[in-house]
């Protein structure tokens, strides 16, 4: 499976490495240079020189997802950032991408309904200190309502594969003014 992380600062950065770790290939996408080049370091001392082809760096959304299976952005939590994220991910990434963001303060429904591949969107229910520690405590993959059985499958493999255990929630939030 081909994963594109877009945003490689300290989120990015340790999920590429899980990823890489887990044996999946990876694409680290980011616009500041200085984020790609402490990646770059950051994975070479995790990794070793030898396994850093598992990771490709690139400085284009677009490089990134062209033939991504899955799309995690690694943006901040807060909507206009994860709309337009989630705006460009639509538009670049093949059909079959399937869109990934960890967020807490975010309806993914709100979000998901902004795409052309609703069902095709999940939230990860964490902040970056839970992503760090896999052993700490399984993590919440919510998703609308219309998601497909075929992307929890490949979200939830995802996940294992690094290490958490998942349980899902549906975003019933979608469209609620806020009191």
């Amino acid at each position: 499976m081909q994963v594109a992380i877009i945003g490689a600062g300290p989120l990015g950065r340790r999920l590429a490495l899980a990823a890489a770790r887990a044996g999946y290939e990876v694409l680290l996408e980011d616009v500041m240079p200085s984020n790609l080049h402490h990646a770059q370091e950051y994975l070479r001392q995790e990794l070793g020189p030898e396994a850093l082809p598992s990771v490709r760096l690139v400085s284009t959304i677009e490089e990134a997802v062209r033939e991504a299976d899955l799309a995690i952005d690694c943006v901040p939590d807060e909507l206009e950032s994860k709309l337009e994220i989630f705006c460009l991910l639509d538009r670049m990434a093949p059909p079959k991408t399937v869109l990934l963001s960890p967020m807490k303060n975010v309806s993914i429904a709100d979000l998901a309904s902004c795409t052309y591949r609703a069902e095709k969107c999940v939230a990860v229910v964490a902040d970056a200190k839970e992503l760090a520690e896999p052993s700490l405590s399984g993590i919440t993959l919510r998703t609308p309502s219309q998601v497909a059985d075929e992307t929890m499958k490949l979200v939830s493999e995802f996940w294992e594969g690094l290490g958490f255990s998942t349980s899902l929630a549906v975003d019933e939030t979608a469209g609620t003014p806020e009191t």
